[in-house]
């Protein structure tokens, strides 16, 4: 096998299945414009070379697999087949449903809330949220728009706009103060972003709530859109700088695995050198809408 290994259970593994999940798997791998000839399929996947071509054909009936020229010269490759199963399968996701097991699980490591939010007109509007249980509740605000310029899901999603789209929203609406901590100056917080973009991760360290802070990660789909932001939220409490580091690293894998979750591809350009993504709505804030007491 390719990329597989046998699953727990034996009995419920149909080896015909797994062959040609491992052939399409093989031709995944193919250059761009070449494709795969039947022996190199067949070496790649450690099949006979007369199965190998019976399951070609096979997948070549159901759109999966496609083939070009004759004889010894000709090659498969994936179908489109897969694009149209690919399209439906990703029509079927819900951005709620991948998440939210995955900050239920951020919540029970960290001892923070935690939240999913999705850009609208420029704010981090939240959609999903698990508190944690205790007496002292933060107010979280579900369905709210929330200042992007100081919150940790409103700065997330900022810096995943480029350079320039970030710049105008800050021209044209400001960088209103929300605690002493908030950052007013436009050259500073756009270097701020730049800083996020590279680490990964946004910090608000008691910048929209006096004794609150809140740490979020960008969410990106197959084609590496930002279609929403996670953070976690808590009580500062004298919590040491070193943790910092240390939770946003966890925001940024659990960001990492609900992006997967959405069709992108890990080891993508974004994981080593960080670069601007695309955001899935025009950046536009309402300077006096949607601030909340928590970040």
């Amino acid at each position: 096998m390719t990329n597989r290994e046998a699953p727990a259970e034996p009995k419920y593994w149909v080896k015909s299945v797994a062959r040609a999940a491992d052939i399409l798997e093989a031709l995944g791998t193919a250059e761009p414009g070449r494709g795969m000839s039947v022996t190199e399929v067949a070496q790649t996947c450690r099949i006979a070379k007369s199965a190998t071509f019976g399951m070609l054909q096979t997948l070549r009936a159901y759109g999966f697999v496609s083939d070009d020229g004759e004889g010894m010269s000709r090659r498969y490759r994936l179908g489109m087949g897969l694009a149209r199963l690919g399209d439906r399968a990703r029509s079927q996701v819900s951005l709620r449903t991948i998440a939210h097991p995955v900050l239920r699980e951020l919540t029970a490591v960290t001892g923070m809330a935690s939240r999913l939010a999705v850009p609208e007109d420029g704010h981090a509007v939240v959609v999903d949220q698990v508190e944690i249980d205790q007496r002292i509740r933060l107010d979280l605000r579900m369905g709210q728009r929330e200042l992007p310029h100081c919150t940790g899901l409103g700065k997330a999603l900022l810096a995943a706009f480029s350079p320039t789209e970030a710049a105008l929203v800050v021209e044209r609406f400001g960088l209103p103060r929300r605690t002493p901590r908030t950052i007013t100056d436009p050259a500073t917080f756009l270097a701020h972003l730049r800083d996020i973009e590279r680490i990964g991760y946004a910090l608000d360290d008691e910048e929209d709530a006096e004794g609150v802070i809140c740490i979020g990660a960008p969410v990106r789909d197959h084609l590496d859109i930002c279609v929403g932001a996670i953070s976690i939220t808590g009580l500062k409490l004298g919590l040491p700088a070193w943790r910092y580091q240390e939770l946003g690293g966890q925001v940024r894998d659990a960001a990492r695995r609900i992006s997967e979750g959405l069709g992108r591809e890990e080891g993508a350009p974004e994981d080593s050198v960080r670069q601007p993504a695309r955001v899935r709505d025009a950046p536009a804030v309402r300077p006096d809408g949607g601030s909340t007491t928590g970040p």
